[in-house]
């Protein structure tokens, strides 16, 4: 079996990359930084009989977006798993913000989604069978008005997961939203808040386990996830 996880490197993505590589899939990582990449693919290998491809990637520039999904289908054949996880979060009121807020967010958050699902999902729809994973957010649903542009992308990432949805629920390939609230990620560091009241990442990648793990007469289509405590 054959995975393929953006953002791989730290929080939901790195969590992710676990469990799949514990449950016995072969596994191609994404991030930015090589380093990154081969720290992790080390740790996983070591642990687990499993195949690790890294591929470096911008994900905010669509040629190397491109680039990446034909380098991806030189190495498998098959994929099964797509898990679209990279983002970046900046906290800013839309009046005041920087002009390419907005665009950098949307390439990362959306673009790159959406020009690798492009690529590999014709191999699942292919072999009749494949599941697309999304990583949205609570902010996918509700507005916020110190994070408007952020906010902008994960409505854009939850449309896209839900037309994709609708594509695909006759050629028997799954697609899944998956919208958490606050999690314990690289988005919080040097935050005053204590890890208690966010979720861990652990958990999130077990819910994406879990409905990769349903039968095939059942489709997971959106999995909202909240710290305990409520939003923050």
């Amino acid at each position: 079996m054959n995975a393929i996880i953006t953002g791989a490197t730290k929080g939901i993505g790195r969590a992710t990359a676990e469990i799949f590589a514990q449950q016995g899939f072969n596994l191609s990582l994404i991030a930015r930084h090589r380093k990154d990449l081969l720290k992790v693919k080390k740790d996983l290998e070591s642990k687990f009989p499993v195949q690790i491809h890294i591929f470096p990637t911008d994900l905010a520039q669509k040629e190397e977006v491109l680039r990446l999904g034909d380098l991806i289908k030189t190495h498998w054949d098959t994929v099964d798993v797509l898990i679209n996880n990279a983002g970046i979060f900046i906290q800013s009121e839309m009046l005041d913000e920087d002009d390419n807020i907005l665009e950098n967010m949307m390439n990362i958050n959306l673009y790159a989604a959406y020009h690798l699902t492009r690529t590999i999902a014709p191999m699942m729809v292919e072999r009749g069978k494949g599941h697309i994973f999304n990583l949205c957010s609570v902010a996918s649903l509700k507005a916020y008005a110190d994070s408007g542009s952020y906010t902008i992308t994960k409505y854009a990432m939850l449309g896209f997961t839900r037309c994709l949805r609708l594509e695909l629920q006759n050629k028997g390939v799954k697609v899944t939203a998956i919208l958490p609230g606050s999690t314990n990620t690289a988005s919080w560091e040097g935050s005053n808040i204590p890890s208690e009241r966010l979720i861990n990442p652990k958990e999130v990648a077990q819910a994406i386990w879990n409905a990769w793990n349903t039968g095939p007469t059942v489709c997971l289509e959106e999995i909202l996830l909240r710290p305990m405590k409520g939003d923050l």
